[in-house]
């Protein structure tokens, strides 16, 4: 993604989830202007369409404008055939050039609006791919603490609400401020004290619209990050719903929902009740002087001071006059949306990034790769106040099974994400064959291991599509191979679409036939190290065996690093890591810690161990 002249990153930490992201009715939006400075620098590449648009529709409002003042004339043409001959060839001409005027006011106003949808899609295509790209840029910190329903919120809600209230709001603003303007200065050609009472009249309206504004920017700023809170905890509860009701927690989900719906319908009703009161407010004050003209200009013509044909044009002039204020009032409120949805983005788009690569990157190709790894006084806390992994330093050498044991808590996963550069270190290094993991860029580290992780993860689509994901190329026998090896080729056989199942809500898979098949896809990536994380905790016994020998053929002459609580599984390692507290506190192989009598031994005999 491009970053001309505005650099994304910029923010010093990322939003926080839980109570304190509820925000609370009548939060300020941080900063009204520097949202809209921030929307227009964003899109200046398209700004010069934009200026086309706009003017074009100021085009369009000064043809509109212009027509009062020929209706003038051609009423003083029928007024004057009245008590005289009828000169029906200027009544002619007339309304001939009022029919182009207006068609030409059509015209420009039929490519305006085109030029503005166009443009606003844009807009929104560009919002939502910038920020796909940006997920993919943030570190797993930032997710850490925050919901996914609220990113949702930010691609979908708020993103539709820039590019549908930008569309109208620019052209509202131009056609506005041009009909306000030109409407002054034709009243003020066509006579000054009529002007003054429409002014008059005008200006308490357009007082009351700014009061109001600048008291419902900061309801519009809640609304929007209430919903991506209501959307966080729908999202949140829709996924867990089978431990929601196996545990009786509907009533409390429910009442969670209704607490923070309740704050975003008081959010949006504030924000739209004093929104609502501009156009009726601007409505009054235009009808007050209408009457205010009419009544004037009735007295001023009995007098002999105006003619009927300058009423007729006046009061035109003021409807088109009081006009404007309505859609002022619009686009105020408008722009306060979008400019409170654009905040939301730009403050995602402004979240800090992962560390920039080195500048001198080294590329590791997997066929070269030997798989020595060295952990060396690596120190890392997922809070830099709060250090976890004080002083971790281990050496696994090529083609070794790596097993990391341990109470929970102690460390175990952390280790692997930081191996696979997820976070960063707070101090130490950690090397691949002799070449520190900082200075291989991430898509490098993340390509030479194969993972399987506790969590399952399948996206829907086909099964093939499942295995072979991330890799290409892939033939039809390795996939055989690799559904074999991982013992789920029956399965798939079974199936009526074999490989080409579907997998969505009408498939339902156990969750040991979803490991299988991420264990397949591990299979299929055939990288030269492989990170195991409890892989084989969701199938049975008999599965288990079968798989562990799969994986044992899989893991020969590859450095394998094992994360396991069945400790049976993890007997015949060349190297156990035993870890607590966030340190290896005993390492050996199974026979060498057993005999150690240690924490080790500890651990393993627990397991069969007749709890009384």
């Amino acid at each position: 993604m491009a970053k001309e002249n505005y650099e994304f990153g910029s923010a010093k930490t990322a939003p926080k989830r839980g109570p304190g992201r509820r925000g609370v009715p009548g939060e300020k939006a941080k900063d009204f202007k520097g949202s809209i400075k921030k929307l227009l620098v964003y899109n200046k590449k398209i700004l010069p369409f934009m200026g086309i648009a706009l003017f074009l529709s100021l085009v369009s409002n000064i043809f509109t404008i212009i027509g009062p003042d020929k209706l003038k004339d051609i009423t003083a043409v029928i007024q004057a055939g009245i008590t005289g001959p009828m000169d029906l060839d200027a009544v002619r001409r007339i309304a001939l050039f009022l029919i182009v005027l207006y068609l030409l006011s059509a015209a420009c106003g039929f490519i305006q609006s085109l030029i503005m949808t166009t443009v606003t899609q844009h807009i929104s295509r560009r919002l939502r791919k910038d920020i796909s790209e940006k997920i993919n840029r943030l570190p797993l910190s930032y997710f850490d603490g925050t919901t996914i329903g609220d990113i949702l919120s930010r691609v979908t809600n708020d993103v539709d609400m820039v590019s549908h209230t930008l569309s109208q709001t620019a052209t509202q603003l131009v056609s506005a401020t041009t009909l306000f303007i030109g409407c002054l200065i034709m009243m003020v050609i066509t006579n000054i004290p009529m002007t003054l009472i429409a002014v008059i009249t005008s200006v308490l309206g357009l007082a009351l619209m700014f009061i109001i504004m600048g008291s419902s920017q900061k309801y519009f700023l809640g609304q929007q990050r209430y919903l991506g809170e209501v959307n966080g905890h729908v999202e949140e509860i829709y996924a867990g719903h089978d431990i929601v009701k196996a545990f009786n927690g509907e009533d409390k989900a429910r009442a969670e929902f209704e607490d923070l719906n309740g704050k975003l319908c008081k959010s949006a009703f504030k924000a739209q009740f004093l929104s609502g009161l501009m156009p009726p407010l601007m409505g009054f004050t235009g009808n007050l002087g209408y009457v205010a003209v009419c009544v004037f200009g009735a007295l001023l013509a009995l007098n002999g001071h105006m003619e009927f044909a300058v009423i007729i044009a006046f009061m035109m002039y003021v409807r088109y006059f009081t006009q404007p204020l309505n859609q002022l009032g619009q686009a105020a409120t408008n722009l306060q949306s979008t400019a409170a949805a654009a905040e939301r983005v730009f403050e995602f788009l402004d979240a800090e990034e992962m560390s920039a690569e080195a500048e001198d990157i080294v590329t590791l190709k997997g066929e070269d790769v030997k798989g020595d790894i060295t952990f060396s006084h690596v120190k890392f806390g997922y809070n830099p106040e709060k250090i976890i992994i004080k002083d971790f330093s281990v050496e696994a050498k090529a083609g070794q099974k790596i097993a990391i044991v341990g109470p929970t808590g102690a460390g175990k996963t952390t280790m692997v994400n930081l191996l696979m550069r997820f976070y960063e270190l707070n101090g130490g290094d950690i090397y691949i064959d002799g070449i520190p993991v900082d200075k291989l860029s991430r898509s490098n580290v993340h390509g030479l291991f194969g993972m399987v992780l506790q969590d399952t993860w399948l996206f829907e689509g086909t099964i093939r599509e499942n295995i072979v994901y991330g890799k290409e190329g892939v033939t039809e026998e390795e996939l055989e191979k690799a559904c074999r090896a991982a013992g789920i080729y029956h399965f798939i056989r079974t199936l009526p679409q074999g490989y080409e199942t579907v997998l969505n809500d009408k498939v339902n898979l156990s969750a040991g036939q979803k490991q299988l098949i991420t264990i397949a896809r591990a299979m299929i990536e055939n990288a030269p190290m492989l990170i195991l994380d409890e892989a084989t905790s969701s199938v049975d016994t008999r599965t288990e065996v079968l798989i562990q020998e799969a994986m044992d053929r899989l893991m020969h002459g590859r450095t394998s690093f094992v994360i396991a609580h069945r400790l049976s599984t993890i007997r015949n390692a060349d190297l156990i890591l035993v870890m607590k507290d966030g340190d290896v506190i005993e390492s050996g192989n199974h026979e060498a810690l057993m005999a150690e009598n240690g924490f080790y031994a500890e651990l393993y005999n627990s397991q069969f161990e007749k709890v009384s």
